[in-house]
């Protein structure tokens, strides 16, 4: 998978309907140091405002290298939740997943998503350890989490067309990467899956 990671196309219609970390100590400490804050976290206008911009220049620009830098960027600001609190839980969930503790990443992560349920990013990294650890359909719902808050988040998208063609599901894989090409149109890759799925989608159908 390029990005992240459905099991089934009941769920896949459901992910339908709605419309990657600041510098950390390395060693995490036990889960109950993690510090509260005093109260919820929210996502400012002024935030949204610079991924705007680069979500505009992403879907104008053509030129495949430049694409891929602008889509660095939209990354960059995605990953940054705002919240040192947040952007420390996301660095521990990063190390435990690279020592393959991932009942402790998913600690982690339950934190983020419960912290700061407008952070994008917290539900992508869970759809993900959710997938490597077997459950599709923990997978799938917090990818439904991600594209509810942000339909124009790329990497869910990419994620959630690999799921459906895992799944054998043509049709809805093809949607999900016209959805991605809609947001990232000058992305080779997907523009050649999108090409191999529409031909085979053609043949079944003579």
């Amino acid at each position: 998978m390029r990005y992240l990671l459905l099991s089934t196309p009941i769920l896949a219609l459901a992910v339908f309907v709605p419309v990657a970390h600041a510098q950390a100590p390395q060693a995490a400490p036990p889960a109950q140091a993690v510090p509260q804050p005093t109260a919820p976290a929210v996502e400012s206008a002024a935030a949204a405002k610079p991924l705007d911009t680069l979500f505009e220049a992403l879907k104008r620009e053509r030129d495949p290298e430049k694409a891929k830098g602008i889509a660095s960027q939209v990354i960059a600001e995605m990953n940054d939740s705002g919240s040192a609190t947040v952007n420390l839980l996301m660095q521990w969930s990063e190390d435990a997943i690279k020592e393959k503790k991932n009942a402790a990443a998913l600690d982690f992560l339950d934190r983020v998503t419960l912290l700061d349920p407008a952070f994008t990013e917290g539900w992508n990294r869970r759809a993900t350890l959710h997938y490597t650890m077997g459950d599709q359909r923990k997978a799938m719902a917090d990818i439904a989490e991600v594209l509810k808050r942000e339909p124009r988040h790329f990497g869910a998208l990419a994620g959630l067309a690999g799921i459906l063609t895992e799944a054998g599901d043509d049709d809805m894989a093809l949607k999900a990467w016209e959805r991605y090409l809609n947001v990232y149109p000058a992305d080779r890759e997907a523009q050649e899956a999108v090409s191999k799925l529409s031909e085979k989608i053609a043949g079944n159908r003579t």
